[in-house]
């Protein structure tokens, strides 16, 4: 598998994540759900910036 497609993979996650995360926010277990999905989402996005993945 490419680099680029595990980036978009695990930024997909992150955002299926935080997707269900908001449909429990009113638990704290919700607000920790949609914290995780967004760290995949900003680390998936930072992964796409690495000079390695972009060769």
């Amino acid at each position: 598998m490419k680099g680029t497609t595990t980036s978009w993979l695990v930024t997909g996650l992150g955002a299926v994540v935080s997707g269900l995360g908001a449909t429990m926010r009113r638990s704290r277990l919700g607000a920790g759900v949609i914290g995780f999905g967004l760290a995949h989402v900003v680390l998936g996005l930072l992964d796409r910036l690495r000079p390695s993945v972009n060769k």
